[in-house]
């Protein structure tokens, strides 16, 4: 049985080579539609996976006041205006919100685009200079390499005290310690007092290349009028989660000054509403993944089935010849649809490749972590058996069923 399936491969083989151009474009008709199938999931699953890594450190107990409601951030729509969360209005929140155990950060982003200088060394101009306050690592995930946290009284005395990102590290301070050190951005001399673990890059950018300080004194530096704080709160007991949730709700509309028949002009999420929000988003993605797969199935199972019919009618002799010395119909047929599967794998084969190369590439291009998509590539393997079982079978029935002596006086 063995020798046998040998002898099948080796013909498949021969008559693949034999027939090179219209295999090569079956084949490439194939691995089009895999590559495609296989690449949209491998980009959705490293955006999720960078979501999901930068959600799952902040935990499940935390939640954010922001200016706007992820529905609306996501749409874009510039009809809904809300008005800014001045500073303000975030030091009353956190002094009036009566929540047990509560942890309130606030922060904005000064800039993106700061330059950063130790001693004859500069950044390029693109390191994020962040005010926040002692909270802010805590509530946001972030863990520190070495050195210390931001303290309360380095807020409320504007000291001239900074935590720097991994990479903000590497570049100012390849072969020396950075805790204790002083550098200049913006005309400012700070003291570097902690570096902050490595997170890579995300769907929010690269949180290593960040400049973290005190806020009042990120308030004195930066100093536009329309400056939007943000405002994340940590609640201990997850019980106390949803209650937390209502009760600053109703303390951002007393401070906003909104009447019992105002809508809230402000928005409440989770700490993991970006990433479920964002799975529903990629459904759309995904059906069309599954739509190419079918476009796949039909449109090659056509061109696989046409070649292999021309291949029954160029070999007529040929099947007359080895029926005649003793070849059972099932043999015949298990030689055209062993043809026809190693037509379809090969396409395969080469689709899978392709999307794990576009995978791999889209996550270096924006810095997120590769994820081999293995649903879809054993999808993949299934489309191919499919689009072999569609396409083939006709032909090998078609070619068990020739009779042998006309075959052999076939021209």
């Amino acid at each position: 049985m063995l020798q046998l399936f040998r002898e099948l491969m080796r013909m498949a083989f021969q008559s693949i080579r034999s027939q090179a151009l219209r295999t090569a474009l079956t084949i490439s008709i194939i691995g089009i539609g895999i590559w495609a199938l296989v690449g949209i999931f491998g980009a959705i699953n490293a955006i999720q996976n960078s979501l999901l890594e930068s959600f799952s450190s902040m935990g499940a107990n935390t939640f954010s006041i922001s200016r706007f409601d992820s529905e609306t951030r996501l749409s874009s729509n510039k009809q809904i205006i809300n008005p800014i969360i001045t500073y303000h209005q975030a030091q009353d929140f956190m002094n009036n919100l009566d929540v047990p155990g509560a942890r309130t950060s606030i922060s904005f982003v000064g800039t993106g685009s700061a330059e950063v200088s130790f001693e004859n060394k500069k950044t390029e101009p693109e390191v994020n200079v962040i005010g926040i306050n002692e909270n802010y690592l805590i509530n946001s995930g972030l863990e520190l390499e070495n050195g210390r946290n931001l303290s309360s009284f380095d807020v409320q005395n504007n000291n001239n005290v900074c935590l720097i990102g991994a990479d903000l590290a590497k570049s100012l301070f390849s072969t020396t310690d950075p805790i204790n050190k002083t550098i200049n951005v913006r005309g400012k001399r700070l003291t570097v007092v902690g570096i902050l673990k490595s997170k890579g890059g995300s769907f929010f950018g690269n949180k290593d290349f960040n400049l973290l300080i005190p806020i009042n004194l990120a308030r004195g530096i930066y100093t536009n009028a329309n400056i939007n704080y943000d405002i994340s709160v940590y609640v201990a007991d997850n019980q106390l989660l949803e209650a937390g949730m209502d009760q600053a709700i109703y303390t951002m509309r007393n401070i906003r000054n909104r009447t019992p028949r105002d809508a809230n002009n402000f928005g409440v999420r989770k700490s993991d509403e970006f990433l479920r929000m964002l799975q529903e988003n990629t459904i759309a993605l995904r059906i069309a993944g599954i739509a190419i797969s079918v476009i796949t199935i039909l449109g090659s199972s056509i061109a696989l089935m046409n070649i292999m019919l021309v291949s029954v009618s160029e070999r007529t002799r040929e099947i007359g010849v080895r029926k005649s010395l003793g070849a059972k119909r099932r043999h015949i047929f298990q030689q055209f649809f062993i043809e026809t599967l190693t037509i379809s794998l090969l396409g395969c084969l080469l689709g899978i490749a392709l999307g794990i190369a576009t995978t791999m590439v889209f996550a270096k291009l924006f810095d997120f972590s590769a994820v081999i998509p293995w649903a879809a590539i054993i999808a993949a393997i299934g489309i191919a058996i499919l689009t072999a079982l569609l396409a083939g079978t006709y032909p090998a029935k078609k070619a068990s069923a020739l009779d042998p002596v006309e075959s052999l006086r076939y021209e």
